[in-house]
């Protein structure tokens, strides 16, 4: 089994893709151009870090959709589960559903991790900030859940 390897970089154009989000409703990575979009990958819904993670991006909402900033979160889970995590959190942003694990891995996100002394293939918490042009701006591959927000303002600039 191989290690995960994001060969995506700043600069590079980040890869367009089209799923659905917790509605069922087709979702695209083109929609949001002209906008700031923070893309992050995460796990598992309801899980502890994940949550921890999903809830700090949704107490810090407001202030980046105030900077011109759209969330989407990506996970293997499929949009039924996506709705479930979204409605106990109240969670205001997307959240996508990659089954198919198409999105990871065109990221580079999909790939072997170790846990408690077990490895087995997962998704590696990492988030992409596409910029206005859909240009990738940064990527935080040690992304701190419970500061998450400030972590993307503070990479970001603002």
């Amino acid at each position: 089994m191989e290690a995960h390897v994001i060969t995506l970089k700043p600069g590079n154009k980040a890869p367009d893709f089209t799923s659905v989000d917790q509605d069922g409703e087709p979702v695209s990575l083109k929609d949001f151009k002209g906008k700031k979009v923070v893309l992050y990958f995460y796990p598992e819904d309801d899980t502890p870090t994940c949550t921890k993670e999903a809830c700090n991006l949704r107490d810090n909402f407001a202030l980046l959709k105030k900077k011109g900033i759209v969330v989407l979160g990506i996970s293997p889970d499929n949009s039924k589960k996506h709705k479930k995590f979204e409605a106990k959190y109240s969670l205001p942003f997307t959240l996508v559903a990659d089954p198919e694990r198409e999105i990871l891995n065109k990221y580079g996100v999909w790939g072997m991790k170790k846990f408690m002394g077990r490895e087995f293939l997962g998704t590696h918490r990492t988030t992409f900030l596409i910029n206005e042009n859909g240009k990738i701006d940064h990527i935080i591959e040690k992304v701190k859940s419970g500061d998450h927000a400030a972590q993307i303002l503070q990479t970001w600039g603002f």
